[in-house]
């Protein structure tokens, strides 16, 4: 029997994990919600879940990303995914790319928030889920059923989607 290694799940915010404001109609961070997640998908694999922050990307500065970095090699599991605001998200991969060398790094976010209708969150977490297993040591951006090395993706902010470059 093969044995799987354990996966760790890094939250640092973006729009997967904003939640509506019913009293000023304003999107928010209380918490994140991927357990939710995970047990909506029926995803049974070995994943830990450690909240570094809950930000919006566009907020993130260069502390924020050493946070993650940190993080990252402080994981004793060698398959990280994280969560992460797409505006931003191929800076901090470039960061973490500059640094880590021997773990396998899955970025992904969400257009729509999960608690919203048609939100695209479920999906790309699947995605990232299965990538982080089958892709080699190095960085990479799952979103809109795609993979990418980090350094070879765009968002296209007129169509909502990650290309390649």
């Amino acid at each position: 029997m093969i044995k799987h290694a354990s996966i760790k799940l890094l939250v640092t915010g973006g729009t997967l994990d904003k939640g509506y404001n019913e009293l000023n109609g304003e999107l928010v961070f209380t918490q994140t919600r991927l357990p939710e997640m995970l047990q909506q998908s029926r995803c049974y694999k070995d994943i830990s879940i450690h909240t570094v922050l809950l930000k919006d990307s566009l907020a993130m500065n260069e502390s924020d990303r050493d946070e993650i970095l940190r993080a990252c090699q402080a994981s004793k599991e060698s398959q990280l995914i994280i969560t992460h605001g797409t505006d931003t998200m191929t800076r901090t991969a470039e960061h973490l790319a500059a640094q880590i060398k021997d773990k396998t790094i899955v970025l992904l976010g969400a257009m729509i928030p999960y608690e919203f209708k048609k939100s695209d969150s479920l999906f790309n977490l699947g995605t990232a889920i299965a990538a982080v297993q089958c892709l080699p040591a190095g960085v990479y951006i799952t979103m809109n059923g795609n993979i990418f090395n980090w350094d070879h993706v765009t968002k296209n902010k007129q169509k909502g989607v990650f290309e390649s470059n």
